[in-house]
């Protein structure tokens, strides 16, 4: 049987990506010291403010999925009886 190759089993291409992915983010933050801003509010204007509201919502996202899980978890055999 024929083993089928994938792009993903050469551990090299993973560093390649992880590397360009890395890249592509230190060029994206640098890009927004050069940007201009024009928010509604004031502290929208602040460097990297985006980046950083992301990041805590994303944070604030998990946090609140791991306390529902527990309200909303049910046992194993629930639904057997």
């Amino acid at each position: 049987m024929k083993k089928e190759f994938k792009i993903f089993d050469n551990p090299r291409n993973i560093k390649i990506l992880v590397w360009s992915l890395y890249i592509a983010l230190g060029l994206l933050v640098g890009i927004d010291f050069f940007v201009p801003k024009h928010g509604y509010f004031p502290w929208e204007d602040k460097v990297n403010f985006y980046s950083a509201y992301g990041f805590v919502s994303y944070v604030i996202l998990i946090i609140v999925s791991v306390v529902l899980r527990f309200i909303v978890k049910r046992d194993e055999k629930y639904y057997d009886e």
